[in-house]
């Protein structure tokens, strides 16, 4: 009974046999059973008796599938029932249940018998297969655990958002995640067995050379290696991407070096966000242009390779002219996008090797590096005035700014590049306190100047609390009749500390802090009341100009401010006369015309002063409802020895007569100049040979006085 009986047909033993036949299958070591065609055991063996737990008496008679672990019984029956039917023999492990609860793993081997006519159909055998059994499952048991084990790393492999990527002591790749198949562009069933150059194809972002293999170098050093900073990996299909992590050898279990593992991860994002913030650390956020942390650092290289290469340094300080009056009344979207259509004007007028900084809101900075002399920093800034007398189309608008320019040269006016850069500053403030739209090279007595404007900005301050400015009126004379026909009205400050100051003294500086509003302000008052007090006190009086500054004009506030002085002061607005540059009107000559048009409205005089000296347009010219042209000064000097000047001054009499307007030349000083402008048939003049400046108890006395022909300065 030690064969396989499943396919043997066994006869039943005669009668006669029987008693040995039992002794036989009870030395058996397997369990025998025989049963009829229901399944009832009509024989047992004492192996069959220790395997199922019954003893004789439980199992003959009865249905041996009893013995049957209930979850495997149904199972076993129905595989009972097919080899009935076919009469076939059948195998079929399963469990014994026993009474005490144990359970015994079985395997059964069933066959028909060959006597047919014998009362029971098929002779079974069992054998205990419990050890073998417990070791398959703990075998199954430990196969699971470790596909479990498998699937979780293969589920956490593919979920981490780094790539991973294995290679054997060869350097051929044996695994890698999702993601590393996404970033290197290669399946991991193809690259497997491949060379891990061929898979993870790596190279230095800067020089483009190819980077070492980092997994060749792990295993060969046995530590784990960083990948290179500017490390770049190269897709299948060519696409770049940064990417940065590291290498570690992998050991087997006696610790040998089995090869390494890759850990790796794309840092595009994070890297261009990095030199993204790299740059704006270092350039203005408008117009991206450097900033004054890059220019000191181009200042630092440029002192040093000028002193190696015994060359100069130059720096020039801009300031862009009225750019506050622009930015309040046009609002700040025009004013960044005149800020970029400056910067555009700056960086061509320069070279590849220079530096155009912003420094902040309107002031820029350029370095020149590796000059061989100062006129070349004086042709830059040429360059740049010229380039700026054309207007800037912003918006549908024509805005007109001029620049204000200091340049200070490395080594000649400054030992560091700190100095420089405050010399240049200092510089431009005098070239504005010149009249702007010009270029100052520094000086060392600039400085000491610079301390006496900051001590002028604050008694300023200190003047307008304790009244201490006065107006001085200069006639304007009629040059057929000589009578007055009208007067200018300027400001003087009679100073605690350095006495009665001009307006070129402290207007610049008052314009530059922001105090030239309210002093306008006080002006405008106090010749309107002065002019209503001389009325009222029965004297002949004229039109009284008062010059408008920029910052005034552009105010928010400006037109209503005029209608409330002339109403608080009575005055008639046909007595007030109001000069405005060309400058001033052509920064923004639309918004220019809707205010002059209101002015007029209120019946108030216009006149554009300094006439000649601004960037102006005849067909604007002609578009705003000016009354008087004022001929500057600058042209009206030089007319008997200057015959520019002469056809200039003859071109605006003639233009101004064609337009109907009136003309006033400024500071006519001499007969000759008094001559030529009354050949030329010029309306008016203004300056000593009539009359300095005066207070107003004077300028009353002198409209009491009977009009005469001057002959020579007073």
């Amino acid at each position: 009974m030690n064969g396989d009986p499943a396919d043997l047909r066994i006869p039943w033993p005669e009668c006669g046999g029987e008693n040995r036949f039992r002794a036989m299958s009870d030395a058996s070591p397997l369990g025998i059973f025989v049963s009829d065609e229901q399944g009832a055991c009509v024989y047992t063996n004492a192996a069959y008796h220790q395997l199922s737990g019954l003893t004789a008496e439980q199992t003959l008679g009865t249905n041996w599938s009893a013995a049957i672990h209930p979850d495997d019984r149904a199972r076993v029956l129905e595989e009972w029932r097919a080899a009935l039917r076919s009469d076939a023999p059948f195998r079929t492990e399963f469990r014994f249940l026993r009474e005490d609860e144990s359970i015994v793993w079985t395997r059964v081997n069933s066959a028909p018998l060959s006597d047919s006519k014998a009362p029971f159909s098929r002779v079974n055998t069992t054998e205990d297969i419990s050890e073998r059994k417990l070791a398959e499952l703990a075998l199954k048991a430990a196969e699971n655990a470790l596909f479990d084990e498998r699937e979780r790393a293969r589920v956490t492999l593919n979920s981490i958002g780094d790539a991973v990527l294995t290679s054997d002591q060869e350097g051929r790749v044996s695994y890698m995640n999702q993601v590393a198949e996404a970033m290197t562009g290669w399946p991991c069933a193809e690259a497997i067995g491949r060379p891990l150059e061929e898979v993870f194809n790596i190279i230095d972002g800067i020089t483009r050379h190819v980077d070492p293999n980092p997994a060749e170098q792990a295993i060969k050093e046995n530590r784990t290696v960083g990948l290179a900073p500017a490390c770049v990996l190269i897709r299948r299909d060519g696409v770049e991407s940064a990417i940065e992590d590291s290498t570690a050898p992998i050991h087997d279990r006696d610790g040998q070096q089995a090869g390494a593992v890759t850990v790796f991860h794309d840092v595009s994002q994070s890297r261009a966000m990095a030199l993204k913030m790299s740059h704006l650390a270092k350039h203005d956020f408008l117009t991206d242009l450097p900033n004054r942390v890059l220019l000191t650092e181009r200042i630092a290289l440029a002192i040093a390779l000028a002193q190696r290469r015994r060359k100069q340094v130059a720096l020039l300080f801009l300031d862009l002219d009225h750019f506050k009056y622009i930015n309040d009344s046009l609002g700040h979207s025009i004013g960044d996008m005149l800020l970029l259509s400056a910067a555009e004007r700056l960086l061509a007028c320069v070279r590849n090797t220079d530096t155009v900084c912003r420094q902040g809101g309107d002031e820029f900075v350029i370095l020149l590096a590796y000059i061989d002399q100062a006129q070349e920093a004086a042709h830059v800034a040429e360059k740049l005035l010229a380039e700026f007398s054309r207007p800037h189309l912003i918006d549908g608008r024509e805005l007109y700014v001029t620049l204000s320019i200091g340049i200070s040269i490395y080594p000649d006016d400054a030992s560091s590049g700190d100095t420089a850069m405050q010399n240049a500053d200092t510089a431009m403030y005098h070239a504005k306190t010149a009249g702007r739209n010009s270029y100052k090279f520094f000086r060392a007595d600039m400085n000491s100047q610079a301390v006496r404007r900051q001590s002028v900005e604050s008694n300023l301050r200190r003047a307008l609390l304790n009244e201490e400015f006065v107006l001085f009126y200069q006639p304007q004379v009629d040059l057929v009749s000589s009578a007055i026909i009208g007067a200018e009205a300027l400001i003087r400050w009679r100073d605690v500390d350095f006495g009665l100051l001009t307006p070129v003294q402290f207007i610049s500086i008052a314009e530059e802090s922001g105090l030239i509003v309210p002093i306008g302000h006080w002006v405008l008052r106090e010749a309107c009341r002065q002019t209503k007090a001389w009325q009222d006190a029965g004297l002949p009086i004229v039109p009284v100009a008062v010059n408008i500054s920029a910052v005034e004009f552009r105010h928010k506030d400006f037109l209503d401010g005029v209608t409330r002085v002339l109403a608080d002061t009575g005055l008639e607005p046909r007595y007030l006369e109001l000069e405005l540059t060309e400058s001033i009107l052509m920064i923004d000559a639309e918004a220019s015309t809707s205010v002059l048009h209101a002015l007029k409205h209120m019946g108030v005089q216009l006149a554009i002063d300094d006439f000649g000296t601004g960037y102006s347009s005849l067909s604007y010219l002609k578009r705003f409802p000016i009354d008087t042209l004022k001929i500057d000064q600058s042209f009206v000097r030089d007319l008997a020895t200057d015959s520019d000047d002469a056809t200039i001054v003859s071109a605006v009499i003639g233009m101004a007569r064609n337009l109907k307007q009136r003309v006033v030349a400024e500071g006519v000083e001499t007969n000759e100049q008094l001559v030529f402008l009354q050949e030329r048939k010029c309306d008016a003049g203004q300056g000593y040979l009539f009359s300095h400046p005066l207070p107003a108890e004077d300028f009353a006395l002198l409209l009491c006085t009977p009009p005469h022909r001057p002959h020579s300065p007073l």
